[in-house]
């Protein structure tokens, strides 16, 4: 993928960029200026975007510490280098790369590790609104200069971004870019909970509470493992078609159930309760749904939705005593820099389904079109296209 970098390396770009300036309020198209990058920073030209549920989360939060404006939100995407700060090595301008949320510096004791993906140089830190090693922004606006905050270590909802290289993978397979998009944050999510997290074994049993795009992704990576059985939890009856095409067998609406709890209803299905149970929403209640739909003596619990309320979960002691497990995973316990390009030639392999998961495109004037989809349950993503 080519970026003209010559003409533009080490100095400020203007670009426009889709600006969060008030909770709930539609995202507004500004031009910015995005600085250069400083030692081990990426200047990334993004291709195309998409919006998950995450970014709606916080465009959605009006108060708290973590609510701040403005700020330029988004961070599944897709881009090229434009140019690189010092000590960077492992990227260079014109690379096809993915910025991600989670960290992954390949350095310290956690990335080292095969049962981590958290980065204990970066992964442990509050929240940031700047960029990871020295917490100060790289955009501003053109007109007066204002500071300009960052998310999740991505942010991009604008033509150019800056990212720790931390933050950054490179793609070398020919992927469509589009394609590519998805693997930096839902699907991989749902497929490496499947297969890193659980490890579903073949002939398994399995449940999904929340038929979007993560838990769509449990389901494809359930089907690739030979589980031989997958239940769809949600209640959008509308979802078990699409569901389908990922490997879902079973769809179950909580409303439609009565008075039964839906743990007995998944129990009835699956003779006793699911070996995998994954919880994909976000809500206490939920998981706690998902852990008494486990199975007795080894039923495995994966949460994989985030709370943002942090509130507590209620499980029976003896429930853990009998040996049913429960789990998080951020990111489906994938390290991105290794992972996420074994993601893209299992795509290549025609093995991994992602065609399926775009279901609209737009243009980058359209942003807030998308944003509107997405909020109304409309497909599952739209790609967002800088330069179309």
């Amino acid at each position: 993928m080519e970026t003209n970098a010559s003409g533009t390396a080490g100095k400020p770009i203007k670009c426009r960029a889709a600006v969060c300036r008030k909770a709930g309020e539609p995202l507004v198209m500004e031009e910015i200026q995005v600085d250069p990058p400083k030692a081990w920073e990426v200047r990334i030209k993004i291709v195309c975007t998409s919006i998950c549920h995450t970014d709606v989360t916080f465009w959605n939060m009006d108060s708290g510490p973590l609510a701040v404006f403005p700020r330029i939100l988004g961070h599944e995407a897709v881009g090229a280098v434009e140019s690189v700060g010092e000590k960077v090595e492992e990227v260079k301008a014109g690379d096809t790369v993915l910025p991600v949320f989670r960290s992954n510096c390949e350095k310290c004791r956690d990335c080292e590790s095969p049962k981590r993906n958290t980065c204990s140089i970066f992964g442990n830190r509050p929240p940031s609104f700047g960029m990871p090693r020295d917490e100060t922004t790289r955009f501003s606006g053109v007109k007066d200069g204002e500071a300009i905050h960052h998310f999740l270590g991505v942010s991009s909802f604008t033509e150019y971004t800056v990212v720790d290289v931390a933050h950054v993978v490179k793609i070398s397979s020919p992927i469509p870019v589009d394609r590519a998009c998805l693997l930096s944050c839902g699907v991989s999510t749902g497929v490496g909970g499947a297969w890193k997290v659980a490890d579903i074994e073949q002939g398994s049993s399995v449940v999904i509470f929340g038929l979007g795009v993560v838990g769509l992704a449990v389901a494809e990576g359930a089907r690739l493992r030979g589980a031989s059985k997958i239940i769809g939890v949600d209640l959008n009856p509308d979802k078990f078609e699409i569901a389908k095409k990922f490997g879902v067998t079973d769809f179950v609406n909580p409303e439609a159930c009565g008075e039964k709890p839906i743990s007995e209803v998944i129990k009835e299905i699956t003779d006793g309760g699911a070996d995998y149970s994954f919880e994909c929403i976000g809500l206490a209640s939920v998981m706690t749904d998902a852990f008494n739909s486990s199975r007795e003596g080894g039923g495995k619990t994966v949460i994989l939705g985030v709370e943002m309320r942090g509130a507590p979960l209620s499980l029976g002691s003896y429930d853990i005593l009998r040996g049913r497990t429960v789990v998080g995973s951020l990111f489906g316990g994938l390290k991105p820099k290794s992972d996420l390009p074994l993601l893209a030639q299992k795509y290549l392999d025609q093995e991994l389904n992602l065609d399926d998961f775009i279901t609209q495109e737009v243009s980058f004037q359209d942003i807030n079109q998308a944003l509107d989809l997405l909020l109304h349950g409309n497909g599952l993503r739209c790609i967002i296209w800088m330069d179309r």
